[in-house]
């Protein structure tokens, strides 16, 4: 088994700065989910970099997957105290993960952190996954997080290549965006208006598009 430590090419603003321009987004003019919906040619990473919220619906109806990569494991965690925070893992050969994702494809998750989630520092999610019988030359994932459709942080991992018939171990560091105390509650007090997209691409032609939501209950524990 591949095992890979990737730290993201990630850009995040506070959520009230409506006007900050953040590194690494696209400069061109903004895409809806329509428009990108109605291309003609394969969505690339440039894409979806001009979305400005998030999607309402999937970007490709079914996910694209020739090269047959399978996710089987994932795993969050704190990384200052190490504390497992979400934990999911199946068989190779099931359909789904369990009742955490919905039953489209396994393309949404729902997630609910306790509150205490949006004081970390840094955050570790781990995922294996299989590769089918074509070898992968350059996985890459987009993953955007909005709140109330304004973008709070955008993430780039490039998983790289991937041999075929693999099975591969990579943990992402996440840095947590900083919140003030009147973010930290609006988010509280509207769960579920906190998205994220995940944008899958071999090539640069998107392959596998996710979506997940959060709440964060000040009656969990971490």
């Amino acid at each position: 088994m591949t095992s890979t430590l990737i730290s993201s090419n990630a850009n995040s603003k506070k959520s009230s700065s409506n006007n900050t321009t953040m590194n690494g987004d696209s400069n061109e003019s903004p895409l809806t989910e329509e428009e990108l919906k109605k291309k003609e040619t394969p969505i690339t990473v440039s894409d979806v970099l001009r979305l400005r919220k998030s999607t309402n619906s999937y970007l490709i109806e079914t996910d694209e997957n020739a090269y047959k990569i399978n996710f089987v494991h994932f795993r969050i965690r704190d990384m200052n105290t190490n504390k497992i925070l979400f934990e999911v893992e199946r068989d190779s050969d099931d359909d789904e993960f369990n009742d955490d994702v919905d039953s489209s494809a396994g393309r949404f998750v729902q997630y609910n952190f306790p509150a205490s989630f949006l004081k970390l520092e840094q955050v570790g999610a781990s995922v294996e996954f299989t590769v089918g019988d074509r070898e992968v030359k350059s996985f890459r994932m987009i993953e955007r997080h909005y709140f109330r459709d304004q973008l709070v942080k955008s993430f780039d991992f490039d998983f790289g290549f991937c041999p075929p018939n693999t099975r591969n171990c990579i943990e992402h560091i996440y840095d947590m965006p900083e919140f003030d105390s009147k973010q930290i509650k609006e988010m509280i007090e509207h769960p579920n208006e906190t998205k994220s997209d995940s944008f899958y691409f071999v090539d640069n032609q998107l392959i596998m598009h996710k979506k997940a939501a959060y709440s964060f209950d000040l009656g969990r524990s971490q």
